[in-house]
């Protein structure tokens, strides 16, 4: 599948979930081993029951193995006053530069809340100063169930391999979920 110039399947073998095309299907979510889609699956179990899953219903994955590779980020009223509260320790040294990867789902943050809804984002960005493609979800949380006041994010990423281009910064694929 592409979006915006982009193949989430590029050099994969195993197709994408059929979430990723805008279609739910739990049986293929199960079995997944990817953690986007993991942190996705369990985030949909809650969401899809009508509600946006509560801080502590996803404080257990923050602790867990993948915890490692997510963030959780409390919302202010403007993207400035958003801030990282929670960082898995393969992302805690993005904190600083504003291209780093942890840079990036913050400022996509404040998307969600207004969207109302999950988002799904690809691309490149730098961690600990090494070039990456990435692809992570950023998922709305309620302490009531109605109002967003935190984003839970999950990412995967690997290096960009010597023979292989930097993505240009301004290309990133984006899909709602």
């Amino acid at each position: 599948m592409a979006i915006a110039g982009l193949n989430f399947n590029k050099g994969s073998t195993n197709p994408l979930p059929e979430c990723a095309a805008g279609k739910y299907d739990q049986a293929v979510m199960r079995e997944e081993r990817r953690l986007v889609w993991r942190v996705l699956r369990q985030w949909k179990g809650i969401a899809d029951g009508g509600r946006f899953p509560r801080r502590d219903e996803i404080d257990p994955w923050l602790q867990g193995q993948d915890g490692a590779n997510c963030l959780l980020i409390a919302v202010g009223w403007s993207v400035e006053l958003s801030q990282t509260v929670v960082v898995g320790v393969n992302l805690a040294a993005a904190l600083c530069p504003t291209d780093t990867l942890a840079g990036l789902l913050l400022s996509r943050a404040q998307r969600v809340v207004s969207a109302r809804r999950g988002l799904m984002v690809e691309g490149s960005a730098a961690l600990r100063g090494v070039n990456i493609l990435y692809r992570a979800a950023l998922l709305p949380i309620s302490g009531n169930g109605a109002t967003i006041d935190h984003v839970l994010g999950a990412a995967n990423y690997r290096s960009l391999r010597d023979d292989e281009p930097p993505m240009r910064p301004d290309i990133v694929g984006i899909q709602w979920i």
